[in-house]
């Protein structure tokens, strides 16, 4: 009897939970379409999508029209090749190892027709070795319009053209192409290319015709750039860097640095450009720096790009520049935005009347001041620049290193 009376609340405990799940599963039943596959689409790897799929009959319906799917596999799984017989590749984009050439052979030639979208992202093991993947991928995938490949050694050895690709990325990848003749040739047609911690380059030239936006950030002492469509460029060099360009339609411009003594170096190098209308500039510098050492005036940003009309100073940057002194009066800027920590108040404060004050068609600025700072610092700081410049329009911020960007709408905020 006592055995009885002990299992009866198990016993209700295990049919409330098997009602929950039933009500449960028949309210996503009733979910829309695209509403299950935007939550499939937010799952972090495969597994849970099977899960999904065995959980609701809703969510298997709708599994063959989801657009993406995140496979994570380990080397053990990577290597056992009886596993890709109950794996289904009907998606249009898929990120697996691409550690094993053989394991790609296999399932790569099943998906290329549809493919659009394809990552790649090597597992971080400690060797690497070269792979073949990059000359697979254009031997198989003739409709793929975007390709992100990252931690892998590629060959560019038997690489195929690829017409429809329009964005590549390259992340902490060797490639054995180290003037990018292969890479030039193979992929005209990209508008998106992205180039973060390559190796393998000498004296690399980028000559697309069709690029439109470019992301380097690489340790390489010169690089050419011939972009006769080019809008957007951010570049971030770690060492003094020699840049030709050529891109007469350049529009926005973000340059980053180590330290702002490369700046001097790199903006000799640039030609004189005109187009440039948004341009930012930022520095990787922790520490206050001190601007005897960098000598870089906004003058001297000024004389290679005469038609800013928007201006953006990074905190690093902020405390290694050696002058506000801005020339002839800068008439075509209309905005700054600038972010601060200050550590004197005051001098800070000088510093941006010395910029202000000379900026005589200046409409709106954006201070942004360091979370560390005291409230009370904060708003003296503030009412101080609103009272000086009443006619501009103010926005205020705050920043820090682990956090985006907060906007203020009230002074009760701070």
């Amino acid at each position: 009897m006592a055995s009885s009376s002990y299992l009866l609340p198990e016993f209700f405990k295990t049919l409330a939970l098997s009602r929950i799940i039933r009500e449960v599963t028949v309210s996503m039943d009733k979910l829309p379409e695209s509403l299950l596959l935007e939550i499939l689409s937010r799952l972090d790897n495969s597994a849970d999508v099977a899960r999904c799929r065995v959980a609701s009959k809703a969510f298997n319906n709708v599994f063959p029209d989801l657009r993406s799917i995140k496979l994570l596999c380990s080397r053990k799984w990577c290597k056992n090749s009886s596993s890709m017989a109950s794996i289904c590749f009907k998606k249009e984009a898929v990120d697996v190892d691409p550690a094993d050439k053989d394991f790609a052979k296999e399932w790569l030639p099943m998906v290329s027709q549809t493919l659009k979208s394809l990552s790649l992202s090597g597992l971080p093991f400690p060797s690497l070795r070269q792979l073949n993947i990059l000359p697979l991928i254009s031997k198989y995938c003739h409709n793929l319009a975007e390709l992100n490949l990252r931690s892998a050694w590629l060959s560019v050895y038997n690489l195929n053209p690829m017409p429809m690709l329009t964005s590549l990325t390259l992340s902490y990848t060797i490639l054995q192409d180290q003037h990018l003749n292969q890479f030039n040739k193979c992929f005209p047609n990209l508008h998106v290319l992205k180039l973060e911690g390559v190796t393998g380059l000498k004296e690399p030239k980028i000559h697309l015709l069709n690029l439109q936006t470019c992301h380097w950030s690489n340790n390489q002492l010169s690089l050419t750039l011939i972009t006769p469509n080019l809008i957007t460029l951010r570049i971030e060099c770690l060492c003094y860097t020699a840049i030709h360009v050529e891109a007469p339609m350049l529009s926005h411009f973000h340059l980053i640095l180590n330290t702002l003594k490369h700046a001097g170096f790199l903006l000799s190098e640039f030609p004189t450009t005109k187009t440039v209308e948004t341009f930012i500039l930022d520095s990787r510098s922790k520490a206050p720096g001190d601007a005897r050492y960098s000598k870089l005036t906004l003058g001297k940003v000024f004389r290679v790009f005469p038609n800013v009309s928007s201006l953006r100073i990074n905190s690093g940057a902020w405390s290694e520049l050696d002058g506000w002194e801005i020339l002839d009066g800068r008439i075509g800027l209309k905005t700054i935005c600038a972010y601060l920590k200050l550590f004197d108040p005051s001098l800070t404060f000088s510093y941006v009347a010395r910029g202000l004050d000379r900026c005589v068609g200046l409409s709106e600025v954006s201070l942004l001041i360091h979370r560390g700072v005291d409230g009370t610092q904060y708003k003296s700081f503030m009412f101080k620049c609103m009272a000086r410049w009443p006619g501009l329009k103010w926005r205020w911020g705050i920043w820090g290193e682990d956090m985006e960007d907060f906007w203020i709408t009230n002074a009760i905020d701070i």
